[in-house]
């Protein structure tokens, strides 16, 4: 299983896999900005390593003040930590909560991280006759089991956005909410979704950011979170010291500065995304639509081909893509993939007509016999 470890982009088990180095692959199983990193990081990088003789800034100081600045909000609001997957963990540990509502299908470090404070889990389904949209009676019907609600906000593996009417509910009901914003960058107009603002001087409220997906910077580790202050006290007091490393640290206060990364970022998805999409439904695939830069789709039932299949006979070609099936609440026949650059989405489009016209072949085989 090419998600051994519960992510995509292991290269590693991949070239264990199908043979071929982990370099020849074209990686649609992990969301990464194919546009990066920004320049900028290749000049760190290169100079930099000087620097590293020293310790890490402890208060990620420049890092924290540059987030402030960005999102106008005040420094001690403001907390960094090693990846979103780190400040994951740290909020469930510090807000213990009893029972949590989680979406299904949505990403499984939430999941993760409250079994490993003690805590269990509620159930909210997510229905493809929504396009997996959270809807307001569903959070209604949790209510009364959860004392906290995770929310994966675009949420992940659906690309979808949790609706305002949702959030304002959640919000006026002064629940215990955390979102994870870890794709709100790829959203052009994001300071009209985001609740990174509301976050830095609620009580209920966490906002969980990554930076490694937008800059495309995943080996570097780098996210922050926004709460009250008192809240970023009570989180920083749990986190390991010098948890954000030096690079991280001047990788992260440096890509903030690149305006014309950001600006083509969102050109080329606005282009991209709806090509991608349409390839793949001239195909005969159900697309959800995506507010972000991954696409989730499925086979449909007629096809008989499912994502383990796809995902063998892609990775033969040098192909990779997420099993979505492992993210409770999809079924066998669904799939992930990161949006990428026109050269590469072709030769996606290219390895799924391929195989799924030998598919069609051998069933026809199959059914003259």
């Amino acid at each position: 299983m090419l998600e051994r470890y519960g992510h995509g982009g292991d290269l590693w088990t991949a070239e264990e896999a199908f043979g071929r180095p982990k370099e020849q692959f074209l990686d649609f199983s992990s969301n990464m900005n194919p546009l990066g990193p920004p320049s900028v990081v290749k000049h760190i990088l290169k100079d930099g390593w000087r620097d590293m003789v020293k310790y890490p800034d402890p208060a990620v100081r420049e890092l924290r003040n540059k987030l402030s600045l960005k999102y106008d909000i005040e420094v001690e609001s403001i907390l960094v930590g090693n990846g979103a997957a780190e400040l994951i963990d740290l909020t469930a540990r510090v807000l213990k909560p009893t029972v949590t509502g989680l979406a299904r299908p949505s990403f499984s470090e939430y999941e993760e991280a409250v079994h490993k404070s003690g805590g269990g889990i509620y159930n909210i389904p997510l229905s493809p006759i929504h396009y997996f949209e959270l809807q307001k009676q569903d959070i209604e019907a949790a209510y009364s089991a959860a004392d906290l609600f995770f929310l994966g906000h675009p949420n992940n593996p659906t690309g979808k956005r949790v609706p305002r009417q949702v959030l304002d509910m959640l919000i006026q009901s002064n629940r215990r909410l955390v979102l994870d914003e870890a794709f709100m960058d790829f959203v052009p107009n994001e300071q009209e979704h985001s609740l990174l603002k509301l976050a830095s001087t609620s009580e209920q409220l966490v906002v969980i950011r990554s930076m490694t997906k937008f800059y495309s910077i995943p080996g570097i580790r780098l996210g922050f979170m926004v709460a009250h202050p008192d809240r970023i006290r009570q989180i920083q007091h749990l986190q390991v010291q010098w948890s954000v490393n030096y690079l991280a640290q001047r990788i992260g206060t440096a890509v903030l500065d690149d305006v014309d990364f950001e600006q083509s970022s969102w050109q080329w998805l606005e282009e991209e995304k709806p090509w991608l999409t349409r390839q793949l439904e001239q195909l005969g695939l159900e697309v959800v639509p995506s507010d972000v830069n991954f696409l989730l789709f499925s086979f449909p039932e007629g096809m008989d081909i499912d994502v383990k299949m796809a995902q063998k006979h892609l990775g033969h070609q040098g192909i990779l893509i997420r099993d979505a099936s492992l993210f409770e609440g999809l079924n066998k026949r669904y799939c992930r993939i990161a949006i990428r650059l026109r050269e590469d989405n072709e030769r996606l489009i290219a390895g799924l007509r391929h195989m799924m016209a030998e598919f069609m072949q051998n069933r026809g085989q199959a059914d003259d016999e």
